[in-house]
């Protein structure tokens, strides 16, 4: 505690006196939730998988862990640091992502990851926090240096990305990249003629989507038609929730684990409102909305370009992610394969979402609660205070 006081002036004090600490706090629920949740529902799958009982539990564990240690440490990161670190990931990422095509690892038609020893990689994983902060520093220059073409490098940006993801293919992540850019837009102050136009080309990208994709075609069909193509997994995760009902079946007596193929990934919420009930998924859907809202409302106070599209992006892409894989559990939109941040197993998920929660941690503990004008003044006021005694 001695530590933490308001008169240690160590960067470990510093740091705690300026992160958000609830933000940090839903974190850190988070991530137990996704330790109880992987202790539930991932030995049944390794079983069916004919790998060891602890296979899943060990390495998400292990990523866990480091996604933990890695919040918190971008989350120490100073402004540029953040910066760097974006402009650095990105090109490791977008590097990364058109390897794939290449010597990539093709699961179900799509090439979207790379081998590594032990585990594969998904380098479009990490596109998402990265091009955020690299699209909101190209769009806030622009406004700091005359004629600087920022609009103009930050649609290039996305257009490369576009083609990369287009190639793999990975509609998914393409939508989330979108809604973030499109976001981060329409809060640099884009006429809403403007938006309401990228609105629609989304649109007709996902009716495009509909015709040229056969995945993306069949989910949209299986959605619109329940009576057609194979439902097993969608009817399953429904059924868990309602033998759950309000307070669950227990812990570790939940039966969807045993019959959900992906009940440890993309359906684990299933596996949640099937032990867990109602209440806890509410609660759930709590603390990311904590995460989202609170971040959004810090924004108000702030008056710095960069950091409000940064952020913006960022938890959007975030709350997003966290949406489609909840709303799709339920069935409120045809089937993705996205995790649950924090909650799903998936390495480069856990450490992708690791890395956009810390750059929002560092960048809203710049400023805690203070515009700059009476953040001067109070350290003023202690610098008064301190000479006076």
């Amino acid at each position: 505690m001695a530590r933490f006081s308001r008169i240690d002036n160590s960067a470990l004090g510093r740091w705690w006196r300026s992160v958000d600490h609830v933000t940090l706090a839903c974190v850190g629920i988070l991530i137990g939730f996704g330790y109880i949740l992987m202790l539930a529902a991932s030995p049944a799958v390794a079983v069916r998988i004919g790998a060891s009982r602890n296979m899943f539990i060990f390495k998400q564990v292990f990523f866990l862990t480091l996604a933990g240690c890695m919040t918190i440490a971008v989350s120490m990161l100073s402004r540029k640091g953040v910066i760097r670190l974006g402009f650095i990931g990105g090109a490791i990422a977008i590097a990364a992502t058109a390897m794939t095509l290449v010597h990539g690892i093709e699961i179900k038609g799509a090439r979207r990851w790379i081998a590594l020893p032990m585990m594969s990689v998904q380098p479009s994983e990490f596109l998402k926090p990265c091009f955020a902060v690299m699209t909101a520093w190209l769009l806030a220059k622009r406004h700091e240096v005359r004629r600087f073409p920022g609009m103009l490098l930050a649609l290039a940006g996305y257009a490369v990305i576009l083609i990369l993801l287009k190639s793999q293919p990975d509609i998914g992540m393409l939508t989330v990249v979108s809604a973030v850019f499109l976001a981060q837009l329409f809060v640099d102050g884009l006429n809403l003629i403007l938006v309401a136009g990228g609105v629609g080309i989304m649109i007709a990208a996902g009716i495009a989507a509909f015709f040229l994709f056969p995945h993306v075609h069949s989910r949209v069909e299986r959605f619109l038609h329940p009576d057609v193509g194979d439902h097993y997994q969608i009817d399953t995760a429904l059924r868990a929730f309602g033998n759950g009902g309000l307070l669950g079946r227990g812990p570790g007596e939940g039966r969807v684990k045993d019959l959900l193929p992906d009940a440890h990934a993309d359906f684990v919420f299933a596996v949640a409102g099937e032990e867990y009930g109602l209440l806890i998924c509410l609660f759930i859907i709590a603390v990311f909305a904590t995460i989202v809202i609170r971040a959004l409302l810090r924004l108000l106070r702030e008056d710095d370009p960069f950091l409000i599209m940064a952020t913006a992006g960022l938890v959007t892409g975030f709350g997003l992610q966290a949406f489609v894989n909840m709303a799709s559990t339920l069935h409120l939109i045809p089937t993705k394969g996205m995790t649950l941040p924090f909650i799903s197993y998936g390495g480069s998920s856990a450490l992708s979402i690791s890395l956009a929660i810390g750059m929002v941690l560092a960048l809203t503990r710049q400023r805690v609660g203070q515009s700059r004008l009476s953040r001067s003044l109070t350290e003023t006021t202690r610098g008064t205070w301190k000479t006076a005694t």
